[in-house]
């Protein structure tokens, strides 16, 4: 059983920052793929991705976070991400998508 997801967007100086907390995974995913679409979709802004509070991702998780930036991108925007665990950080640097998002501890 996989724990609560819980994500939550606020708009302010200029950016979109959308902070998860809990799991993403296969069960969980749904939720945040549909937010961060939408985001992506229709925002003017640059979005940031605050993980402080993310305990676990697994490949859908990060496979959200790339439909996501393809998304924005499309937009001209760009996506950050901050605050992520170190193991977390970790399967961003084995799967190169550090080298693909912005990664950033101070926003």
């Amino acid at each position: 059983m996989s724990s609560e997801l819980k994500v939550r967007e606020e708009q302010s100086k200029g950016v979109v920052t959308i902070s998860i907390s809990g799991e993403v995974d296969i069960y969980t995913s749904q939720g945040l793929k549909e937010k961060l679409y939408q985001i992506a979709d229709t925002t003017q802004l640059d979005i940031k991705i605050d993980c402080k509070e993310l305990n676990y991702i697994d490949s859908t998780g990060l496979g959200i976070f790339v439909g996501a930036l393809k998304r924005a991108k499309q937009n001209d925007k760009k996506i950050y991400i901050s605050n992520l665990k170190e193991s977390i950080k970790k399967l961003f640097i084995i799967t190169g998508l550090d080298k693909v998002f912005i990664m950033s501890d101070d926003i």
